[in-house]
């Protein structure tokens, strides 16, 4: 860090500490203060090297401090706070340490920023957060008791450059099976790890989309970035600071069958909506897409059913199945290689087996 650059995180930490969190603040006043903390920290300063430090010090106050750069970076895909000096960022879908010195204090208030416009907070009695930034990046973060080495922020950055299915594919083989199943309507499960590439892959295939189709995306927190012209997003919402107002996927998916939806599309399946799902599936819904956390593709239609029967324990086990097998055409299982490439790995249909694929694989350098 340069000497610059330590001047201008001492004074920022001395404006935290004066305005004890407060984020809304007259430009005009913060440039005042700081000019005296320069001053009290450096009598030497020219004034072109003042009003640089002010601008530099502003951005960190009135925008996103320290992560402006790599909230602009396009290769940045990912941006990982641990705590107080803990800070890394995923690049071409490899994660690297950064030098990005924010104290406990200039992580909250980063975190505020998000979260005041949104009605949510971050403490000790709510501190677990998801939230997102205006140009859409998803941002979670974890607070004490939770994080006892202080506030653990995580954001999930978009690929400016769309993704094509093309960077997914093993084979031109998969390609086939993917365009053919998107025509004929089948219903697809995409399965993987975390940061494998699964909604990255169905913001892909829904170029393959009709342009006349009414697509329905249920989401937890907005990630889907369709390229649709009939496209309605739902969101779900968590309890406000009284406790009310929540609106779950299960509340969502229920709702979506009201919209007339040519496609359904959850962005993740991970609760009670499993069972709604199966069911909006096998009453006329086809060629609807959704996405699974596993670790194989057959491990993901065992996870679905039983996500389905924790939703109603009175269903039973070999309905569910049946429902499975019945609402699922094909499971899309990704991986993402230890350098950083995401590819899919396995295709499978429920009811027919394997489908053949050839080794070899290409890149998907950002999901």
């Amino acid at each position: 860090m340069s000497e610059r650059e330590a001047l201008v995180s001492r004074v920022h930490t001395r404006w935290l500490r004066e305005v004890n969190g407060q984020i809304s603040l007259q430009k005009v006043h913060v440039a005042e203060r700081l000019r005296t903390l320069l001053f009290e920290e450096n009598p030497l300063l020219s004034a072109h090297d003042i009003e640089r430090s002010i601008r530099d010090i502003e951005r960190r106050v009135f925008g996103f401090g320290g992560l402006e750069p790599f909230l602009r970076d396009p290769e940045v895909s990912e941006i990982m706070l641990n705590g107080p000096g803990q800070a890394f960022v995923e690049r071409a879908g490899v994660i690297i340490p950064i030098d990005l010195q924010l104290d406990a204090a200039a992580i909250e208030v980063i975190v505020q920023r998000v979260l005041a416009p949104l009605g949510l907070r971050l403490d000790r009695g709510s501190p677990l957060v998801d939230a997102r930034l205006p140009d859409g990046s998803r941002l979670h973060a974890v607070a004490q008791p939770l994080a006892p080495d202080g506030p653990i922020v995580t954001i999930r950055r978009f690929r400016e450059k769309p993704i094509q299915i093309s960077d997914f594919l093993a084979t031109a083989g998969t390609q086939t099976v993917l365009q053919q199943a998107l025509e004929n309507r089948e219903t697809i499960l995409i399965a993987g790890a975390t940061s494998t590439g699964k909604t990255s892959l169905i913001n892909a295939v829904s170029e393959q989309f009709a342009p006349e189709e009414r697509v329905v995306t249920v989401e937890e927190t907005l990630e889907i970035q369709l390229r649709n012209r009939h496209w309605v997003r739902l969101e779900a919402h968590p309890a406000n600071a009284e406790g009310a107002g929540q609106h779950t996927i299960r509340d969502l998916v229920r709702a979506s069958l009201r919209m007339r939806p040519d496609r359904l599309i959850v962005g993740e399946v991970r609760g009670a909506e499993a069972l709604d799902l199966l069911l909006a599936l096998n009453t006329g819904h086809r060629g609807s897409l959704s996405t699974i956390h596993a670790n194989s593709a057959p491990d993901a239609l065992r996870r679905l059913a039983i996500l389905a029967m924790l939703a109603d324990a009175s269903v039973p086990h070999d309905a569910v199945r049946a429902l499975v097998h019945a609402a699922i055409d094909l499971v899309v299982f990704l991986v993402r290689d230890a350098n950083g490439t995401r590819r899919i790995a396995h295709l499978l249909r429920p009811n027919d087996g394997e489908v053949a694929m050839s080794r070899g694989s290409t890149r998907a350098e950002s999901a």
